[in-house]
């Protein structure tokens, strides 16, 4: 009998796993039934600020595979609006719920993804109730607030609750909808996934396109006028709302798991080895954001919730379940968002991060522009970089910027990964042209700068 595999979750990592399992073996030998709860299966959640603004005009464009091509391409049986309620490692079987159709099946395997992704924190004063109020997770989400935004009384006033990517990408979002809208956030800058002077950048362009931004500031609760949203209640009082946005970031979807024995790590996530194995658990693999992750700089776990490392860490494991070998190694953190037209990137370590670390380093900003000076066009660009003191080595860097700003956070990720000092990075062989460079690019402008505040002249 042909051995089966059951997998978790249908979005980027289990579908992932599923057709590079497939790829290496063919039904006859393994038989894939694949488990989600939502409408959808492969599709882009860090999409969806762009479909409510308008930007990607239909849903299924953010699908890139639908449950027909599974099936088709991959002989892959996936069973929408199925959740997964339980799983017995022991009996190896698992029990879902029919969430349309009513009544509860229950599935023997071989073999176990786990990938069921996030949850959004959701704070007790947003359980209520309260119509209007919505978390940003799943296109079904997305659905819903569409529906709320063109529904009547239409929405004139937005809060959006954090500022980390999603709260900030939702904000710009809801702005080029028509709506006013502030933003509010606990700690004393948005975008923390940034150093403070770097933020400031990012809270100066938000400012610009009309964003309300209130730090500092801690929501209590909801006002409601007949079971609709009417305002957020922060410990310096109301703001009127018509529309509520959470925006609080996300834990891992590790509660089967726990409940199955599954084990944790300190971040919450899923344990895994490099091979996206679980720890003692024979025929199981876990891949996504329900897992943590080395940090390859600071060398701690990490939960860190990216598509990319998604769609990575379960074809690794696809490829191993199928008899192939493949290793996940870590993550250093690399990110890119976009505020109107201002670009953010960052990769490796913070200054907090950096300390917390215990690290000894020089942290440098660098001033300059996109293009050449004179060619039409430039724009200022702000580099930062954190470097290891007295090795040189690169820890962290940051970039905010207009045009071609984001993606030059790929070289310093590539030196990063690769332990390149700052010293090794002054004479990298950049390209250099005037409408896309300087003929010092800024990524050696900040490298030569770091050099000089380690004392190397």
């Amino acid at each position: 009998m042909a051995e089966r595999l059951i997998v978790v979750g249908g979005d980027a990592a289990g579908m992932a796993a599923a057709s590079q399992a497939r790829r290496h073996r063919d039904r006859a030998d393994l038989e894939i039934v694949g488990f989600e709860r939502g409408h959808f299966t492969s599709y882009s959640a860090c999409g969806i600020p762009y479909w409510i603004s308008g930007v990607v005009p239909e849903r299924p464009q953010l699908i890139a595979r639908d449950p027909a091509t599974h099936r088709e391409k991959f002989d892959i049986d996936v069973r929408l609006r199925h959740e997964v309620t339980a799983i017995d490692l022991d009996r190896r079987e698992v029990v879902a719920r029919d969430l349309d159709g009513g009544g509860e099946v229950r599935e023997g395997f071989d073999t176990l993804v786990y990938a069921t992704g996030a949850v959004p924190v959701q704070p007790d004063w947003a359980r209520g109730g309260i119509a209007g109020v919505f978390g940003m997770q799943t296109l079904d989400d997305g659905t819903a607030l569409l529906d709320w935004l063109e529904g009547e009384p239409r929405p004139r006033r937005a809060v959006v609750v954090g500022g980390g990517y999603v709260g900030v990408e939702m904000a710009e979002a809801l702005i080029q909808r028509g709506l006013s809208v502030d933003l509010v956030e606990k700690a004393g800058q948005p975008m923390a996934t940034v150093d403070p002077d770097m933020a400031e950048l990012v809270a100066e362009a938000m400012r610009g396109i009309g964003i309300g931004i209130r730090t500092g500031l801690t929501v209590t609760g909801l006002e409601a006028r007949d079971g609709r949203v009417a305002a957020v209640v922060t410990n310096e009082g109301p703001m009127p709302a018509d529309v509520v946005v959470l925006g609080l970031g996300v834990r891992p979807n590790t509660a089967l798991a726990e409940a199955a024995g599954l084990p944790l790590g300190p971040t919450g996530g899923v344990r895994c080895d490099r091979r996206m194995r679980v720890p003692g658990m024979p025929g199981v693999w876990a891949a996504g954001d329900c897992v943590e992750t080395l940090h390859l700089v600071s060398g701690m776990p990490v939960h860190v919730p990216l598509g990319t490392h998604a769609n990575k860490q379960g074809r690794v494991a696809g490829i191993n379940i199928g008899g192939g070998y493949a290793t996940f190694p870590g993550v250093i953190g690399t990110a890119v968002t976009k505020v109107c037209d201002l670009e953010v990137g960052r990769t490796g370590l913070r200054e907090r991060d950096a300390v917390a670390a215990g690290f000894e380093f020089v942290a440098v900003l660098s001033e300059s522009t996109n293009r050449a000076g004179y060619y039409p066009g430039a724009r200022p660009m702000t580099v930062k970089l954190i470097a290891e003191r007295p090795s040189g080595r690169l820890l962290g860097a940051q970039i905010v910027g207009w045009s071609e700003a984001a993606k030059r956070i790929d070289p310093l990720a590539v030196a990063l990964w690769n332990g390149m000092t700052v010293d090794e990075m002054t004479a990298l062989d950049l390209g250099y042209a005037p409408p896309y460079a300087p003929v010092w690019d800024p990524v050696l402008i900040a490298a030569r700068k770091a050099v000089d505040a380690l004392g190397r002249r």
